[in-house]
């Protein structure tokens, strides 16, 4: 990837980061904990993080949505990709991260070994060049109407 890619890259995850839902509605990370009686232990609905992921890049492949085939538990999730060229995987979502466990909708291959990835654009940028292709043009089209609303 070039540096000018690279960067563009930085820039719009960047921009997909800064926003804490929570302060968008008014209500700050430890007040919702007191509300919700949350003790302070580090504990996620991966099916909710698999939502976040698919919305997160749904503009950019085919197809993609959390298995309803397969368990979701708080440690993990499954979800479904088809990439623009096509090709169908089935991804794990866990506290290591998102990996490729199968080659099909809900297909899970115990004997796959694939490495985990941080964030779902690493992993899509690994599979599909046409994501990549996808996601420098949005977010291109997200830096052309930041320059459009700062000449206003």
């Amino acid at each position: 990837m070039s540096f000018y890619k690279q960067v563009l890259y930085l820039l719009f995850c960047r921009m997909q980061t800064d926003c804490n839902p929570m302060e968008v509605n008014g209500v700050s990370q430890s007040e919702e904990n007191e509300l919700n009686g949350f003790d302070g232990t580090d504990i996620k609905d991966m099916r909710l993080e698999a939502e976040a992921v698919v919305n997160d890049v749904l503009f950019a492949v085919n197809n993609m949505f959390v298995s309803k085939n397969l368990r979701c538990a708080d440690d993990v999730a499954y979800i479904n990709v088809e990439t623009r060229e096509r090709n169908r995987y089935c991804l794990e979502l866990t506290e290591a991260g998102l990996r490729v466990v199968g080659y099909a909708f809900d297909q899970v291959d115990d004997h796959l070994q694939t490495p985990y990835h941080e964030t779902v654009y690493s992993l899509l940028d690994t599979l599909s060049p046409a994501y990549r292709d996808a996601f420098g043009n949005a977010l291109l089209q997200r830096l052309e109407a930041l320059k459009t609303d700062g000449q206003s």
